[in-house]
């Protein structure tokens, strides 16, 4: 299995930045890093900031990114559209909710041109969706957009901090089997569930998996030091039969060191497909 990727930015000093972000300064170099150390693929980061100047905003950009993955043989299968969790699309006026469908039509199509196949919507932090309203707003908005999505042969996958039985319940009311979860394993430990109970109830709908450790209730600390119980994560992960991607989004290291400490994420990764025959 070689699907191991990384989040954008994670190859780039952060420099005081937020821990994710867009790496404008280095986007570019960030597909050579890669592939210098054997990851499959980049999760590409659409956020609120600046997002006009994003590459995947112009026909210019686009065409660099294709030809970035061409060169370097490290893949786009995955835009994280960090922008919905600046404005997500409830708790919001109607003039921000339209201007929303447009920029999110405009992913779908950077998406289809680059050669994703999904387009991730993060439901946490500010965009975590607090009562049965937003959820239906949520689920409105799903519901209209999944099948234009689909037909320009693009999926939705949803990142949730809903509790599993929650979360289920959710994807029930959603009642479209087409959109896929991301299932992130630092933030379900940081919230204390369990991974095996959440896999259970929607694990044959995760196609895409960002791995890092949390401590429970706090924030993301080096893979092994926290409250993440890796062996049940990549145990479940098989035992559903998981074939799609994993990406890199841990606790970052010393600026400067981002290949090393890339390397040792990867290894520490890798050391549990093995050991689960993936």
């Amino acid at each position: 299995m070689n699907n191991i990727g990384i989040v954008q930015g994670r190859l780039t000093p952060r420099n005081g930045r937020s821990i994710q972000f867009f790496p404008f300064d280095n986007w570019r170099n960030e597909f050579g890093m890669a592939a210098s150390l054997g990851l499959a693929e980049i999760e590409f980061i659409f956020d609120y900031d600046r997002f006009e100047d994003n590459p995947l905003w112009t026909r210019d950009g686009r065409a660099e990114i294709r030809s970035l993955i061409a060169g370097e043989g490290v893949a786009v299968r995955t835009i994280c559209a960090d922008y919905f969790m600046a404005v997500p699309f409830f708790r919001t006026d109607k003039s921000t909710q339209d201007k929303n469908i447009v920029v999110f039509q405009k992913i779908v199509d950077a998406a289809f041109e680059i050669g994703a196949v999904r387009v991730e919507i993060p439901l946490l932090d500010n965009s975590s969706m607090k009562t049965l309203e937003e959820e239906t707003v949520m689920i409105d908005f799903l519901r209209n957009m999944s099948s234009v999505v689909r037909s320009a042969g693009i999926f939705i996958n949803l990142e949730s901090d809903l509790g599993p039985e929650k979360y289920a319940d959710f994807l029930v009311r959603l009642g479209d089997a087409s959109i896929g979860v991301t299932y992130d394993s630092g933030n379900s430990s940081g919230l204390g569930y369990e991974v095996r109970s959440e896999l259970s109830v929607y694990g044959g709908r995760v196609s895409n998996v960002h791995i890092k450790d949390r401590v429970l209730g706090g924030s993301t600390v080096p893979l092994g030091t926290g409250s993440a119980r890796f062996d049940d994560v990549f145990g479940s992960l098989k035992e559903t039969g998981y074939k799609g991607s994993i990406i890199l989004q841990a606790c970052r290291g010393e600026d400067g060191k981002e290949m090393e400490t890339v390397a040792a994420q990867k290894d520490f990764v890798t050391n549990y497909l093995n050991k689960y025959g993936f």
